[in-house]
């Protein structure tokens, strides 16, 4: 049972992760807000466009400051209940500062909880539908590209001359093998087919390597190589055009399916699952460390003080975070150790500092 100031220890503690993640929310949306009126500036769009679209993306990129909003949250509660004396309820009640931070960490892994069955899904289905969006506003179809069962499939659309073409891609090279490509114009005719056993992608301009052009009636067998102008690339196919942020759990399990099943990296979709999955864990730890410094720095230091400090434990735990993430998908160390030594490294942290924490 929760008792009376247990249950107000932990509505303080909602309270401010709600406040902090409003304000984070507006600077979020404030910041988004002018790459979408850019975005949208050639367009025929009406005025409210651009702010629905950059609304729709916000939720995701909070998402991804949430153990940081977490950590600032932590430094606001004991701030306040020090101001107000209300930590010696815990003193009166012969309790200890492990017991308050027991609270407030369950609070967190609940909240992770919360996140990863309630709110992910949330976010992932807005980033999806901001992407569908922009899509239909898009003039040179750079959202349009799918990997399926029969290899990858893009979109493009170059001088009113629309592309639809079909390939075997492998992330480790830059070509594409198997190339068909289907030449329409705006309406939809088919003006020609054009069939190559290779295409060199590292470019913009393709390399399209003595293809079969079919055109009518007519078969042209090539003897040389042609250019194909694209929106596309090698890079810009590997990394720009997945999101995995618009995709559910359930979804990112069928890509990593599908992409073991077409020869295709999934390290990426591996790092994302295993950060999804292990933020609850990642939560906790922040609340405890914030704690822990809480509790260890002197009562006279100015606010502002206490807000800079957070901001820079933020920074420094996103750089060894991506820092690790890097050497993952770069193949220096196994994917899941690169989500799971930082967390190491924070946990051996916080058990260091909850030694003598009783003490404060």
């Amino acid at each position: 049972m929760l008792r009376t100031f247990d249950k107000y220890f932990v509505s303080l503690f909602f309270k401010k992760l709600l406040f902090l993640s409003l304000i984070f929310f507006s600077l979020i949306f404030i910041l988004t807000i002018f790459e979408e009126i850019t975005f949208f500036s050639d367009t025929q769009s009406s005025l409210y466009i651009p702010f629905l679209v950059a609304a729709l993306d916000v939720p995701s990129a909070l998402l991804e400051i949430f153990p940081f909003i977490i950590l600032i949250t932590t430094q606001l509660f004991f701030l306040e209940i020090i101001k107000k004396k209300e930590n010696e309820l815990i003193k009166v009640n012969q309790l200890d500062n492990i017991y308050l931070i027991k609270i407030l960490t369950l609070s967190a892994f609940i909240f992770g909880i919360l996140i990863i069955s309630i709110y992910y899904p949330f976010s992932s289905k807005l980033k999806f539908i901001y992407f569908d969006f922009k899509n239909s506003y898009s003039k040179d179809g750079k959202y349009l590209k799918h990997y399926g069962e029969n290899g990858l499939w893009i979109k493009d659309e170059i001088d009113n001359e629309i592309y639809i073409i079909n390939a075997t891609a492998n992330n480790k090279e830059k070509f594409l093998k198997n190339v068909f490509i289907n030449k329409f114009d705006k309406n939809f005719n088919l003006i020609e087919v054009i069939s190559s056993k290779k295409a060199e992608i590292s470019s913009n301009d393709w390399v399209i390597e003595k293809p079969i052009i079919f055109s009518g009636n007519k078969q042209v067998q090539l003897k040389k190589n042609i250019k194909l102008s694209s929106h596309f690339n090698f890079d810009k196919i590997n990394k720009t055009f997945r999101d995995l942020n618009s995709l559910n759990l359930f979804e990112l399990y069928d890509l990593k399916r599908e992409n073991e099943l077409l020869g295709y990296s999934s390290q990426d979709v591996d790092l994302h699952l295993l950060k999804i999955i292990s933020l609850p864990i990642y939560l906790s730890i922040m609340v405890i460390i914030s704690a822990i410094i809480m509790l260890n720095i002197k009562r006279d230091k100015p606010y502002i003080f206490h807000v800079l400090l957070g901001i820079t434990l933020s920074v420094m735990i996103f750089y060894m975070s991506n820092i690790f993430n890097i050497f993952g998908l770069t193949n220096k160390i196994p994917i899941y150790l690169s989500v799971f030594f930082p967390l190491i490294i924070l946990s051996v942290i916080s058990i260091i500092g909850l030694i003598r924490i009783n003490e404060k």
